[in-house]
C-alpha cells in the first residue's frame, strides 16, 4: 500500500492539488458526450482553470504544484469542447454550521 500526504505543508501554500485531483476524477468518470455540471467550494481551482482555458489563455503550468492534474484536465476539456459537449463549472458556498443556544 502506498500512502501520500496531502496538505498545504506538503504541496506549498498555494496548492490546489486536492481540488484539481477531484475535478480530474470527475472529468475522467464522465463520458465525453455527457453534460457535466461541476460545483466546488474552492474559487482557487476555478481561477486556475480560467487562466488556462478559453480564448487567449496563455498561462503556463510550469511551477504549479498541481500541474499534472491541470494539464490532464485541460486535455479532457479540449476533447469535450471539440465534441461540442457542455462542461459547466461553478462555485458553491460551503454550508456553515451554527448552533443555537
Amino acid at each position: 500500500m502506498q500512502q501520500c500526504k496531502v496538505g498545504r505543508e506538503e504541496e506549498g501554500s498555494s496548492s490546489n492539488w486536492p481540488e484539481s485531483a477531484a475535478f480530474l476524477l470527475a472529468l475522467q468518470d464522465t463520458l465525453i458526450e455527457e453534460l457535466l455540471l461541476y460545483l466546488c467550494d474552492n474559487q482557487s481551482l476555478l481561477k486556475a482553470l480560467n487562466k488556462r482555458i478559453g480564448e487567449g489563455g496563455r498561462a503556463m503550468l510550469v511551477g504549479a504544484p498541481d500541474a499534472d492534474d491541470l494539464a490532464a484536465a485541460i486535455e479532457i476539456l479540449q476533447k469535450r469542447i471539440a465534441a461540442g459537449t457542455r462542461t459547466l463549472l461553478g462555485q458553491r458556498k460551503s454550508a456553515s454550521r451554527r448552533t443555537s443556544e
